[in-house]
């Protein structure tokens, strides 16, 4: 059965699920969403995914969402090696993982930073919304993830969940335009994922559809 993934190029969350199936060696069939256009709130897509929102992927005869949840799937099915076996260390890389995925992301979504756009009577515009939360979330992150278990990536020499998440935020950090001299962890972290193939093939420039 092929894996299809409903995805929008600009999704954070897509793009963790990109790099995932990517770094699993699944190939995949892409099924554009068009956020902008809104048709993840049509009731077609709707009937796909109640949530309205993306990623959803099909595969093993299964509907998964959520992209953390599509992700554990993964490791746990594919021997995507994404999650440590020792508690201690898979609870590092959720905390890490969590930091973004759970902390910057929600606040971030664009839906949201919208909706204080035009509910702050002009006080309030998306550049700044952006500008207050981003760093906000980059700073704690860079203070996590410099520790002793970091090494090549986030945890190690090993890519992880923490890496996955960690890329698609630094790509919306740019996209606003936010300043990264003040992580170089983080900065050294992302130069080293750039020379694997399954995070540059998931990216959006390498995967727009719209």
């Amino acid at each position: 059965m092929t894996i299809k993934l409903y995805d929008y190029w600009r999704s954070s969350a897509s793009y963790r699920v990109r790099i995932a199936l990517n770094l699993a060696k699944l190939p995949f069939e892409t099924i554009p969403v068009d956020l902008l256009a809104k048709k993840h709130l049509s009731d077609e897509y709707l009937n796909i995914n109640p949530q309205g929102l993306v990623p959803t992927l099909f595969i093993d005869d299964l509907k998964l969402t959520q992209s953390l949840s599509i992700i554990e799937y993964l490791c746990q099915t594919k021997r995507l090696n994404a999650l440590p076996q020792k508690p201690i260390e898979l609870a590092r890389v959720r905390t890490l993982s969590y930091a973004i995925a759970m902390e910057i992301h929600p606040v971030c979504n664009l839906s949201v930073a919208a909706f204080a756009q035009e509910n702050s009577g002009g006080k309030i515009n998306m550049n700044q919304w952006m500008e207050k939360f981003i760093p906000k979330g980059l700073t704690a992150f860079e203070k996590l993830v410099n520790h002793p278990q970091a090494g090549t990536y986030c945890h190690g020499e090993t890519i992880t969940l923490a890496d996955i998440c960690l890329i698609p935020q630094l790509y919306n950090a740019k996209r606003w335009n936010i300043p990264l001299d003040d992580y170089p962890k983080i900065c050294e972290i992302a130069e080293n994922l750039t020379r694997v193939d399954a995070f540059t093939k998931a990216s959006p420039e390498a995967t727009q559809q719209i």
